[in-house]
């Protein structure tokens, strides 16, 4: 049987939709995830009245905008404030720098 959909899968989706989103960033020690049954989200952390989402951006990008872009897309799946991070940068053609 296949576990439903958790609203941290559904906001990672989101994320990866936004244009100049490269990837979902786990933080530094990998710390930023929410842990499922026998799987995990990294780049995602819910709270009850939060939620912080770590990304990887490709350069060149407007951060601020993309960072908006996701803040929005997020919390319309999650109905809290979201907190994004930019944690790192990559070019469109190479790996991240």
């Amino acid at each position: 049987m296949t576990a439903p959909i958790s609203a941290a899968e559904r906001a990672a989706e989101a994320v990866l939709a936004v244009p100049g989103v490269a990837g979902l960033h786990g933080g530094e020690f990998g710390t930023i995830a929410t842990y499922l049954p026998g799987r995990r989200v990294t780049g995602v952390q819910i709270n009850a009245d939060s939620c912080a989402v770590h990304v990887t951006l490709r350069y060149p990008a407007d951060l601020f905008e993309t960072a908006e872009r996701v803040r929005a897309a997020v919390h319309a799946i999650v109905g809290v404030p979201v907190d994004v991070t930019i944690e790192d940068l990559t070019d469109e053609t190479g790996p991240e720098l």
